[in-house]
């Protein structure tokens, strides 16, 4: 039995930055990547966000690259909106955000995630985690 405790934190955004996760599909959307998550074996630790994005904390078994990781939960969860809600053009952008995380940050990365709305609202950000400082071309922005 291997043992492993890797914990990520993970941002990334609609296509162009659009308000697509409405609360119309926020819960189906969640629910879809918490169960596609644990179809790969990683537990989600929590998932939230905003409109126009996602923040996922997430542990990632060393047998799946973080890449692909991302690449599955984001093409099937865009594929279940198209085809759930008909009406729905549903797009991430290609972009991503990956932070490792310690156990001792764990609390604090779930806290984050957890007020998402919150910071938003209230500009209590923390910048390097938030797309809209995101710069992928600098990832020290």
């Amino acid at each position: 039995m291997s043992i492993w405790r890797t914990y990520y934190h993970l941002v990334w955004a609609t296509s162009d930055r659009t308000p697509l996760i409405t609360d119309r599909i926020r819960l189906e959307l969640y629910g879809y990547i918490q169960a596609k998550a644990q179809s790969l074996e990683c537990p989600v630790h929590e998932i939230g966000g905003v409109e126009d994005h996602i923040h996922l904390v997430v542990s990632i078994p060393p047998k799946l690259a973080i890449a692909q990781f991302v690449k599955r939960i984001k093409g099937s969860s865009s594929h279940h909106i198209n085809h759930t809600f008909l009406n729905q053009t549903f797009a991430w952008q290609r972009e991503y955000g990956v932070f490792l995380l310690g156990g001792k940050q764990l609390p604090d990365a779930i806290a984050y995630v957890q007020n998402q709305k919150q910071h938003h609202a209230t500009r209590t950000l923390i910048r390097s985690l938030e797309p809209e400082f995101f710069n992928p071309s600098n990832p020290l922005h």
